[in-house]
């Protein structure tokens, strides 16, 4: 496996494109990051108004994810990279479809959250959804960290803290299921709830790819569909 030098290159300005593209992508995750946030406040507070802002920030991570994947193929057709840089731009073409899907998912949380100005929850469910939201955000934010870093450790960390997220939308499910059991006129509302919770879940699934990358930049192997398990096995 060929280790990390990123910063060693025979062309100085092939270096400062590799790096400039490292530096946008984490721009872009931090604009989903600030969705997911808006989504979340939208959601706990009722407040409708921040819709704008969601699609202010939705523009701008469109647009940040065409030009850092223009970026990209530049490099692949004019630089011809190889071993670590070309893991580089491969990880980072496939971390932006799944960081602009994040965002997809916080807009549909934020739509969610306008039809669901003016109803009450109840303390638990409002409760479970902001722990919800709050594990999802700070996904994103590790995984960001541990590509930004490079670090493997934190990574796979990131990667097992996915289930705590799995098994609060596992509670949260059963109980929004039973409350519609047992109050079916109350149906639509509990569902645009039960969707705003698996939006959170997918949130939590897509920071797990991006876990997954950095540790395909780290070892130069691709770890999905391996499961946990065998990416821990250099642990052992």
């Amino acid at each position: 496996m060929d280790p990390l030098h990123l910063s060693q290159h025979i062309s100085r300005q092939f270096n400062s494109e590799i790096e400039d593209v490292r530096r946008q992508v984490l721009a872009m995750g931090g604009l989903v990051e600030e969705q997911i946030a808006a989504a979340l406040g939208m959601l706990l507070d009722r407040d409708a108004a921040r819709g704008t802002e969601i699609r202010e920030r939705e523009r701008e991570v469109n647009a940040a994810e065409l030009a850092i994947d223009e970026r990209c193929a530049y490099i692949l057709a004019r630089r011809q990279p190889a071993a670590s840089d070309l893991r580089l731009v491969l990880a980072v073409v496939k971390m932006l479809a799944d960081l602009e899907r994040i965002g997809d998912e916080a807009k549909r949380i934020a739509k969610l959250a306008e039809r669901l100005v003016g109803e009450e929850g109840g303390t638990d469910v409002t409760a479970s959804l902001a722990e919800l939201g709050t594990l999802a955000r700070g996904q994103l934010r590790g995984a960001l960290d541990a590509f930004a870093r490079l670090d493997e450790n934190l990574a796979l960390d990131l990667m097992r803290r996915d289930r705590q997220l799995d098994e609060v939308y596992t509670a949260l499910f059963s109980v929004l299921v039973e409350r519609m059991q047992h109050a079916p006129a109350q149906i639509p509302v509990e569902l645009d709830r039960l969707w705003c919770a698996r939006s959170f879940e997918r949130i939590g699934d897509r920071c797990k790819n991006l876990c997954e990358y950095v540790l395909y930049l780290v070892r130069g192997k691709d770890v999905r569909h391996s499961g946990l398990a065998k990416t821990d096995a250099r642990e052992e």
